[in-house]
């Protein structure tokens, strides 16, 4: 399932009566199935049959030719067909009207490649602001570090972990070279810890911090963030490996800011507890495959990161467990 970031044509039947909202994404158009009975004008119910018979078929893969997309004022994601599908439901119901789309849509489709060229270079020069604004936001965590750190060398060892993370892992080379991992290296499934459990390992860190505060729950937004890493569609869960799990679960704690007091110290104990819990937080050798200074680095680069950073951070942290792991 994917998010609606396409653009929207208009596309007006030739008799000129309806005018209907055609998706563009992916190089290819998308329509719902009350838009395809729209636009060839005939019940949905018999589109609906038509799709049925093409898939069953094996005329058009399924997987290939429908996409599910979450929608404006839409509860529940919507079900879209592309052009293919579109296209031999078209020659089925109303060839003409069909060949009408089709003309439309190739010019439509033309103009979007040549127009697609143009905004590659656009977002190639976006991305070297982005990995621009990333290598000095490191370098101002490093000082942040170095400022805060009350002896020389946990300051020298924390810089150290933020400009190269360990096991080889040249953070920012790998981002420029777009190397980040995206998924976790683990098949087993991942023990499921329910909030109740988590929430029972807070009073046992309590103890260490002077604060009454200290894991004061604010909102749902704790609960919450624990059931999103175990959240699925369609059969399929949305994090399916424990590295994915463990690092929604960590970025989540941080940035919700669920308590009034130890955000950071709470949502690092908790990722430790769930790597420990699915035996992942040791290697055989019994060293830690995310020691302490590696977990406060990326703890705070997590606080200090924007809100539309979260997917490189997510793959900063999927990075250091799949490479640590090997």
């Amino acid at each position: 399932m994917v998010e609606n970031k396409g653009e929207i044509i208009i596309y007006q039947t030739p008799e000129g009566k309806s005018e209907i909202e055609v998706k563009l994404e992916n190089e290819t158009l998308w329509l719902t199935e009350q838009q395809i009975a729209l636009l060839f004008d005939r019940n949905r119910t018999v589109i609906g049959r038509h799709i049925k018979n093409i898939t069953k078929k094996g005329e058009l893969d399924e997987k290939s030719n429908v996409q599910k997309m979450h929608i404006a004022l839409s509860d529940k994601p919507v079900t879209f067909y592309n052009l293919d599908m579109i296209l031999s439901i078209g020659y089925r119901v109303n060839s003409k009207r069909g060949t009408q789309f089709r003309i439309w849509a190739n010019t439509v489709l033309k103009e979007y490649l040549i127009k697609g060229y143009t905004i590659n270079e656009k977002r190639l020069k976006e991305r070297e602001n982005e990995i621009k604004s990333l290598k000095i936001g490191i370098q101002l965590l490093e000082r942040t570090i170095i400022n805060q750190a009350q002896q020389l060398e946990e300051a020298k060892t924390l810089v150290n972990i933020i400009a190269d993370f360990s096991n080889g892992l040249s953070i920012l080379d790998d981002y420029d070279n777009e190397r980040l991992d995206d998924k976790g290296i683990t098949e087993k499934e991942a023990v499921y810890i329910p909030y109740e459990e988590f929430k029972g390992i807070i009073p046992t860190i309590k103890d260490e911090f002077n604060s009454a505060l200290f894991g004061m729950e604010k909102d749902s937004s704790f609960q919450s963030s624990v059931g999103q890493i175990y959240q699925s569609f369609g059969g399929e869960e949305l994090y399916p490996s424990i590295e994915e799990k463990a690092a929604v679960l960590l970025y989540l704690i941080v940035k919700n800011h669920s308590f009034s007091d130890g955000n950071k110290r709470i949502a690092a104990a908790l990722f430790l507890y769930f790597l420990n819990k699915n035996g992942m937080l040791y290697r055989k050798d019994g060293t830690t495959l995310f020691d302490g200074n590696t977990l406060a680095s990326v703890t705070l680069m997590i606080a200090e990161s924007k809100s539309g950073e979260m997917e490189i951070i997510k793959k900063i942290i999927i990075s250091i467990l799949n490479r640590s792991n090997k």
